[in-house]
């Protein structure tokens, strides 16, 4: 068989956006070329997210979808990679019997000789969590188009979160050392990318093996020529520390923004979520946020319709959007992933009321979000031109450092571009301005 192009299909977050990066990367590494399409490649990676159920029966109705190519003289090889492939594991190949291979968030590294394998038919697995994992070559990295650069800093999580996959699939943190996260922002910037992005399941839990933490890394890459902008995600309240909050509050290029999940407003399904804060605690942290950066815009997640929550539940997350004053929140209706403690608990919320709680959440979130976007009109903000709109393709879109999408129309620009907006519309979800002279 004479394999010469891939094709990666990418569900999930950040971290399996630039997962598949990586892979995209050992495979070019090799000789392989980026095919246009799936139905055009010969090597057909899924690379797969197990946070929703949803996310994995997608997965497996792709794999339906490409069950003719398997009947070709010729067929790709196919390969289930990410979150779903390290937790269903062998039964992946008892279910989708022409799939051949599957690795786990973790082994990435052993993609190419995967692929090198199944052109003989010979079917591999690799779910095991290495921790040398942080160790992937960046060098090796095909980026996407497009100004900004995703970086993983740290891999894994040690949270007990009794809702989430996330440790089983990803496994215990490693973080990568200070030194080698500056080697690749220095050549980012070097190669003309403005803005970083620092990605870790808990990016805030972040320590080298120096002992080196998030604030650490955030100054040292500060000082770095060419990068206009630095942001990280997906944070965790307990390790929003002071020294975090002032490295944010000093340091220029740290964008005035963050991802911060609370996931509920009531103590009550915090504890039984052992997310380790209160309703108190976190808005302690955020009001200390808020102090040191004025004028910082955080976003949120919800969960609605966990286990046992009570309408009195839900009141309090509704009462808590006002409080935390959120630019955005993220809403989800539980969904229950095998293997995780909230599985096993049996005072279920019945589906129609959690989607109504869900529908009632982001109504109220709606119009917090449209009464403070309105006073962002008439502000003059700078925008990091990320591309042509997809709703209008005369229109260019791009993001304030505050994370807000603006849209606006102007000749002769390009992506990367820093341009200053006025903002003159707003709506609950963008806003749309004109390139100020």
């Amino acid at each position: 068989m004479n394999l010469k192009r891939y094709f990666i299909l990418t569900w999930g977050c950040q971290m399996n956006e630039h997962d598949s990066e990586k892979m995209a990367g050992s495979l070019q590494s090799i000789g392989y070329l980026k095919a246009q399409s799936a139905d055009e490649a010969d090597v057909l990676l899924l690379n797969t997210c197990a946070v929703r159920e949803k996310a994995a029966e997608k997965v497996f109705s792709e794999l339906g979808r490409i069950r003719h190519r398997m009947r070709m003289d010729d067929p790709p090889v196919v390969g289930v990679t990410g979150c779903v492939a390290q937790m269903e594991g062998e039964a992946i190949f008892k279910r989708v019997p022409w799939v051949d291979f599957v690795v786990g968030p973790r082994g990435l590294a052993g993609v190419p000789e995967m692929v090198e394998a199944a052109k003989n038919r010979r079917r591999s697995i690799d779910v095991v969590h290495h921790q040398e994992s942080v160790l992937f070559p960046w060098q090796l990295t095909q980026r996407g188009s497009g100004p900004k650069a995703y970086v993983t800093i740290i891999e894994g999580c040690n949270k007990p979160c009794a809702f989430c996959i996330v440790p089983t699939t990803r496994g215990p943190e490693a973080s990568r050392t200070v030194e080698d996260i500056v080697a690749e922002v220095t050549a980012l910037a070097s190669a003309g990318t403005p803005e970083i992005e620092f990605l870790g399941q808990t990016v805030n839990a972040y320590k080298d093996p120096s002992g080196r933490r998030l604030s650490d890394l955030l100054r040292a890459t500060d000082a770095i020529p060419g990068v206009d902008r630095i942001r990280f995600t997906t944070s965790h309240p307990v390790h929003l520390t002071d020294d975090l909050i002032h490295a944010m509050a000093e340091l220029p290029r740290v964008c005035p923004h963050l991802h911060l999940p609370v996931q509920s407003g009531s103590d009550r399904v915090l504890r039984r979520m052992r997310r380790g804060y209160d309703r108190d605690g976190y808005l302690r942290r955020i009001d200390a946020l808020r102090a040191a950066v004025p004028g910082i815009e955080l976003t949120t997640d919800v969960i609605v319709g966990f286990p046992g929550e009570t309408d009195e539940d839900f009141e309090r997350t509704l009462e808590l959007l006002e409080r935390g004053a959120f630019a955005t929140v993220f809403g989800f209706v539980y969904s229950p992933r095998p293997g995780t403690e909230a599985a096993g608990f049996e005072d279920l919320v019945p589906r129609e009321v959690a989607d109504a709680r869900l529908a009632a959440l982001l109504d109220r979130q709606r119009g917090l979000q449209e009464r403070a976007n309105r006073g962002w009109v008439g502000r003059d903000v700078q925008v990091l031109i990320d591309g042509p709109s997809k709703k209008d393709p005369q229109d260019w879109t791009g993001r304030t450092p505050h994370n807000r999408i603006v849209n606006f129309r102007a000749p002769r620009l390009s992506p990367g571009n820093l341009v200053s907006v006025r903002i003159s519309e707003a709506s609950a979800y963008s806003l749309r301005g004109i390139p100020v002279p």
